[in-house]
């Protein structure tokens, strides 16, 4: 497949019925698409979501594999509520990912070959109760490495808090780690 993504399953009988399901890169999520399945017509979905660790990347891999897809964008307002069509095509973007760098507020668009239209949001910390806490797990160097980062920064600040060094740094930082991606507070 053109978009990269793993083959699981492909059934089909001879009533005109096929299911196919594939998995993206990274993830513990799959899509099932097929001929008969719904009674939706080809093109009819539209702000279907992928999340993503890191945009760019996720950007730069369909890009390579020749799939056109939207520069990044972030909202035009407050928090995206509602219809995902002006999304989808432009009407409430704002060119660039959010400059705060906010998990949930960056994205990039595409479209299948069908015409469903598909959005890629950008999410590195989750909210509170989005993700279990034993599922802590990187998709890629750069989702680790940004968790570190993070964790470096928090603990510089923690290290200020309390006066000095922090001997059981390694400790610290992977509690601060597994809570981020549980949605927990960090640590104090």
């Amino acid at each position: 497949m053109r978009l990269g993504w793993r083959l699981d399953a492909d059934f089909a009988s001879g009533d005109g019925w096929r299911v196919i399901q594939f998995t993206p890169p990274g993830s513990a999520c799959s899509v099932i698409f097929g001929k008969n399945v719904t009674a939706a017509a080809p093109g009819s979905a539209q702000g279907l979501y992928l999340i993503v660790s890191d945009l760019e990347a996720a950007r730069k891999d369909l890009l390579d594999r020749g799939i056109e897809v939207s520069k990044p964008f972030h909202g035009a307002g407050d928090v995206h509520a509602g219809s995902d069509v002006p999304y989808l095509f432009g009407r409430t973007r704002v060119s660039g990912v959010d400059p705060q760098r906010g998990s949930y507020r960056s994205f990039a668009s595409f479209s299948d070959p069908d015409g469903n239209g598909w959005l890629f949001q950008e999410i590195t910390v989750r909210l509170p109760g989005r993700i279990e806490g034993a599922a802590t797990a990187f998709n890629s160097q750069n989702d680790l490495a940004g968790a570190l980062r993070r964790a470096a920064a928090a603990h510089g600040e923690h290290e200020k808090r309390t006066g000095g060094h922090d001997e059981n740094w390694p400790d610290w930082y992977a509690d601060y780690i597994v809570r981020e991606q549980s949605g927990e507070p960090p640590p104090s």
